[in-house]
């Protein structure tokens, strides 16, 4: 056995092993990935906005401080997975790296992050 074949077969073990182009519809890890941070991006939104309106739950009452502090947590969140999740892809849109899932955590994120913040600036106003 050379020395050429011994280095030769790990490269030729990866050509093996690479992963076809993924479907529009498959599940990749980077999809599930931008995914969940689109969902947590959404939510910050939506505790930002009902923070935002003041909203009063059956159980307890406030000025949504504690909505918006979480709201900005989770917009911060998802902007950071989103970030991380664009800029380690591959390829572009449509390469089952979660791209587009990645700019839209991005963007809902930062919605989130602005909602939760204007909320805190109006529940320390009125206190």
């Amino acid at each position: 056995m050379s020395v050429g074949s011994v280095l030769a077969a790990p490269a030729s073990a990866h050509v093996l092993v690479q992963q076809a182009a993924a479907g529009s519809h498959t599940m990749t890890p980077e999809r599930v990935w931008a995914s969940a941070a689109a969902v947590l991006a959404l939510i910050g939104v939506v505790l930002g906005r009902l923070a935002l309106a003041r909203f009063t739950g059956r159980v307890r009452t406030g000025n949504g401080r504690a909505a918006a502090v979480v709201a900005v947590a989770a917009g911060l969140i998802a902007v950071v997975n989103g970030g991380l999740v664009v800029v380690s892809a591959d390829g572009g849109p449509g390469t089952g790296n979660g791209m587009v899932g990645g700019f839209v955590a991005v963007v809902i994120g930062l919605i989130g992050v602005v909602l939760g913040r204007r909320a805190l600036a109006r529940s320390r106003r009125t206190v």
